[in-house]
Formats: C-alpha cells, sequence, structure tokens
C-alpha cells in the first residue's frame, strides 16, 4: 500500500514520474504474465506430445524416477502389469519371461529419470521353437517313412496269406500303418510346405475319399455318418482338400469317442453364396476344450495326434482362397472354399 504522508509530500513533476513508473511496473507485470502463460501452454503442449511419442511405441515403455516410482508410461506398460517390477529386479537381463510371454528390454538412463522398453517377442520365439520342431519331426519322418513303407508291403502280402481268423488282427495292423502314414505325410506337407495343384474335380468325390479313409480309422463307438455333398463341380486340389476333410472328420469321431454318449452322428453338409463354396461338418461329440489353440501346431487337447491336423488343414483352405470358422449351436466347423 503506497504511503499518503510520502505521497503528500511529492511536488507535481515527481508525482507524475512516480505515476509513470507505476504504469510501467504494472504493464511490466501483465507482460510476464503474459510470457508465463504462453511458456505455461508451451510446457504442456511439449508434455502432451512426448505423451503422444511413448503412446504410439508399440513396445512397454516407462519412465521412473530414482525412487523407482512411474513419471510417465503408455497403455502398453499398464497392460503388462507386474512386468516393470520383475525387469527392475532382475535389471541385468536382457530378456525376461513374464507368464507366457517374452520380452527384449531395454534400459536408459538419462540424469535422474530411466527409460525402460519391452518389446514382445512371443510370436518371434514361437516361430523359432515351430522351425525348431518341424525340423525334428521332417527329419523323425524321412527315418521312418521307409522302413513303414516296407512293414505296410509286408502286411499287405500277409493279409493276402493268413486264413480268415487272422485277418482282422493284420487288418489291425494295416490301419496303424496307414495312420503312421498319414502323420508322416501331414509332417512333411507342413515342414516343407504347400504345393498346390488346382484342377476341376466333382465335390462328392470327397465323400469316397472321406468314406474310404473312415474305414482304416480305429473307433469304438456307433456312429452314423451323413454326407450330404453335390455333384457340383469345383476347383481345387483334392488330394489336399480329402486331407482336409479326413482331418475334420477324425476330429468329429474323436470327439464323440471322448464323450459320454455311446452313439453320436457326424454330417456333411453344403451351401453356397456370391463367393465361396461353404460345407459344414456338424458332430454330436464334445465340445471343443480351448479354442485358442485348436490351430496351433503341435498342440492337442486329444489323447490321439500329433496337433498338425488343423494347422495343416487351415493352410490348405487358406492355399485356396478359402477361411475355416467354428459355430455353435449347432456346433460345427465352417469351411468356406473360394469361388
Amino acid at each position: 500500500m503506497i504511503d499518503e504522508k510520502l505521497l503528500n509530500s511529492l511536488n507535481t513533476d515527481e508525482k507524475e514520474a512516480f505515476k509513470k513508473g507505476l504504469d510501467d511496473l504494472i504493464n511490466q507485470t501483465y507482460v510476464i504474465e503474459n510470457e508465463y502463460k504462453q511458456l505455461n501452454a508451451s510446457y504442456k503442449s511439449l508434455q502432451n506430445f512426448i505423451a503422444q511419442i511413448i503412446e504410439v511405441q508399440p513396445n512397454s515403455l516407462w519412465v521412473i524416477d530414482a525412487d523407482e516410482k512411474i513419471f510417465l508410461q503408455n497403455s502398453e506398460a499398464k497392460k503388462a502389469n507386474g512386468l516393470l517390477k520383475l525387469i527392475l529386479k532382475n535389471q541385468n537381463q536382457k530378456e525376461i519371461k513374464y507368464g507366457d510371454f517374452y520380452f527384449i528390454v531395454k534400459i536408459v538412463k538419462q540424469s535422474d529419470k530411466t527409460i525402460i522398453s519391452a518389446t514382445d517377442i512371443t510370436e518371434e520365439k514361437r516361430q523359432e521353437r515351430l522351425i525348431s520342431m518341424g525340423q525334428v519331426a521332417a527329419h523323425l519322418s524321412h527315418e521312418i517313412r521307409n522302413p513303414i513303407g516296407s512293414v505296410s508291403l509286408l502286411a499287405s502280402t500277409l493279409f493276402k496269406k493268413v486264413d480268415v481268423g487272422t485277418k482282422p488282427i493284420v487288418l489291425e495292423i494295416r490301419k496303424s500303418i496307414w495312420r503312421v502314414e498319414r502323420i508322416i505325410k501331414a509332417t512333411l506337407l507342413f515342414t516343407k510346405g504347400l504345393r498346390v495343384d488346382k484342377s476341376p474335380f466333382l465335390l462328392d468325390k470327397l465323400t469316397d475319399e472321406i468314406e474310404q479313409s473312415i474305414s482304416f480309422y480305429t473307433y469304438s463307438k456307433s456312429i452314423d455318418f451323413h454326407f450330404n455333398l453335390p455333384k457340383i463341380a469345383i476347383n481345387g486340389d483334392l488330394e489336399l482338400l480329402s486331407l482336409v476333410f479326413q482331418n475334420l472328420v477324425f476330429n468329429a469321431i474323436d470327439a464323440i469317442e471322448d464323450s459320454e454318449d455311446e452313439q453320436g452322428t457326424i454330417e456333411l453338409n453344403y451351401e453356397q453364396n456370391a463367393n465361396y463354396h461353404i460345407i459344414n461338418i456338424l458332430d454330436s461329440g464334445k465340445d471343443i476344450e480351448d479354442e485358442n489353440i485348436l490351430f496351433e501346431p503341435f498342440k492337442t487337447t486329444k489323447t490321439k495326434g500329433n496337433g498338425l491336423g488343423l494347422a495343416l488343414a487351415l493352410q490348405i483352405i487358406k492355399a485356396h482362397n478359402g477361411k475355416i470358422k467354428i459355430k455353435n449351436n449347432p456346433k460345427r466347423f465352417q469351411i468356406e472354399i473360394g469361388i
């Protein structure tokens, strides 16, 4: 507050000078206030810009202070709840396993802040594992193929020579050999890659192929098969598509075998739209336990099989510009093959 006695003691010129100085001070205060507002707005804009840069990063990213408290993090980091603690606990490790996921970790210290990034490499790990497993499986398949071929030939010769009472035993041997040969074929197709040879064929030809394969498949329950495939032309690789539908029918048989019912039904039916031939495979068997690993190579929830049947089926259908879908009510696999 201005001293009134001091103000009254000033002459006119001194009062004018004092007033001018006061006006200048007020104006300067406004200038400083505006500059502060502009500086604060720029700082907030910079903060938002940095936050956006961090947010668009595909990896989990944290900025922490000297007390290991989070200063800044993106949404990917928030999803990985608990990962930061694991990283801080194992700061010397460049690769960390967190649950079922693998991460490459990078830590950069800048002044009193530490920047930590964790990049998900789970898919790369999975591919490495599949390649490794595929190489081993392919090698074993090559090694097994020749002796199995010899055993198959001998079993066929033996079947012709044994008496009627022994024939069922030899037939079971042939069925087992056929199953091993299918596993070898599927493994080599999966690991070496597909060569699709498309040509027109009648769709009901698949019925003959499936019925013949069922005669070699072992199951104990009473199953009614209804294959309603029309006699229409379709362009595709008959051998590979036969393998797909055999695998799906075998899966349906296994689902019935694993169910509590003593009998079951399996049905194939056909429909069509403007873009696809659509074939549904329905069964009355046990529900699918885990859809997430259904098409995962070398993974299976069944007691039979090596986990390649559906993975290979998906590859083949994709090579025919199609899709495999899982539907419910009723439970079925829906195969769409590009027209």
